[in-house]
């Protein structure tokens, strides 16, 4: 089985690059998901610090951040949320953005992608070589036909895969549902729409997918059947669980356009429990060799369901990735 390498240089540091080292197990990192308005809604009663410091209970190796979580892109402030996360003896292997690519203003499309550079600059002076920089489509605006939204959103990441080398970052594009701060859901939620994006970036070393089978679950997909597709292209995962509220079926929850959404009747819970199957996700990926990471992206019901879902994706990694 290869292995991929994982430089851990951070420039905040004291200007030594540290080693690079090699594993050939996928990593765990944790995202916290159950804290996002907290940290990064309009009125913030958290702050990134208090989340890291919190997050040493956890048994994780990295921690995902999100951009909204910072108060500036500043070097120095940066760096002071390099050297918190460094002291808890982790990295930032991922960095969760959210880029508008289909908002039908050329103007606005631009600063989306202008501030993309930025945040791939952010994720490799925090997450150092071969961190990931999540991608999103934009939002289905109900004016942008499927094949306008397409074309778009490849102009957007073909601009941006030259700055990815550069830095030597990987963007991947998640197949996602929907920013919690959107007035509309993905653009590429559904698998179809999902699959013909990917496969028009021909980019396999800087660009790749951040695969979510929750959010499979939400579009109405297969989550098996979309990793089929995708699985020689995932770059980085995203780990939860949904659970049917008794007597709730998937199908009645299903909307007009085959979407699930986020229907009060399709709940969080401890990872390895509900709908997905991860015994053969982790198949799949151990299959192509994956050794990327793994961001549990949880805790809505209490950091003690975030900590079992930890120790579920421990046991299911030394088990297919032996």
């Amino acid at each position: 089985m290869r292995s991929r390498a994982f430089a851990l240089t951070h420039p905040h540091s004291s200007g030594t690059a540290l080693p690079t080292y090699s594993f050939m197990q996928p990593r765990i990192s944790a995202f916290p998901k159950c804290y996002l308005e907290q940290i990064a809604g309009p009125q913030p009663t958290m702050t990134v610090f208090e989340w890291i410091e919190q997050s040493r209970q956890l048994d994780a190796d990295g921690l995902e951040m999100y951009d909204g979580f910072f108060r500036s892109l500043e070097p120095a402030y940066l760096d002071s949320v390099g050297a918190a996360i460094e002291a808890t003896g982790r990295r930032m292997p991922m960095l969760c953005c959210s880029p508008d690519f289909t908002n039908p203003d050329a103007d606005a499309r631009k600063r989306a992608v202008d501030k993309h550079i930025q945040l791939i600059e952010v994720t490799k002076r925090l997450g150092g070589a071969g961190a990931v920089c999540r991608v999103l489509s934009g939002q289905r605006y109900p004016e942008v036909a499927r094949q306008q939204g397409i074309g778009w959103v490849v102009e957007c990441i073909e601009q941006l895969i030259p700055i990815a080398r550069e830095h030597d970052v990987i963007l991947g594009i998640e197949n996602h549902y929907k920013d919690g701060f959107w007035k509309y859901p993905e653009f590429a939620q559904k698998q179809d729409v999902f699959l013909e994006l990917v496969s028009a970036i021909s980019e396999r070393k800087h660009f790749g997918v951040q695969y979510d089978p929750s959010n499979a679950i939400v579009a109405g997909d297969d989550p098996l059947d979309l990793l089929r597709h995708i699985a020689d292209r995932v770059v980085s995962m995203h780990a939860s669980d949904r659970f049917l509220a008794e007597g709730t079926t998937l199908a009645e929850l299903k909307q007009n356009d085959g979407t699930l959404g986020y229907s009060p009747n399709l709940r969080h819970g401890v990872t390895g429990r509900g709908l997905n199957d991860y015994d053969t996700i982790f198949r799949i990926l151990a299959q192509h060799h994956y050794t990327g990471w793994i961001s549990i992206e949880d805790g809505m019901n209490g950091m003690g369901e975030m900590a079992e879902s930890l120790a579920f994706l421990r046991r299911k990694i030394a088990e297919h990735f032996a």
